[in-house]
């Protein structure tokens, strides 16, 4: 379990308040309901290639995602655009 913790301006706060009942659950629903749509993507991907190459698949999305980390199927955000970054500057450096 990892703990986050923001910090939001007065003004944002009065604008989450005009839409959420409650601040912080709203902030927690998005946060997790986006996660869960990213770990969704991610067991899709997983599925995809363990299935055509024959891997079995883990029992639990937990076991899947973590799997799809390890194998570097999947990356993380940060890293993917490190790894673009690189890309770019390696195509604009002279021979």
């Amino acid at each position: 379990m990892k703990e986050i913790t923001i910090t939001i301006t007065d003004t944002q706060d009065l604008g989450l308040q005009y839409v959420a009942l409650n601040v912080q659950d709203w902030i927690e629903n998005a946060a997790t309901e986006r996660a869960r749509i990213a770990n969704d993507e991610i067991i899709k991907i997983y599925t995809n290639r363990a299935l055509d190459e024959g891997i079995q698949i883990p029992t639990t999305r937990e076991l899947i995602v973590a799997d799809a980390f390890d194998r570097g199927w999947v990356k993380a955000a940060s890293v993917r655009e490190a790894e673009l970054e690189a890309r770019l500057e390696n195509e604009q450096t002279p021979q």
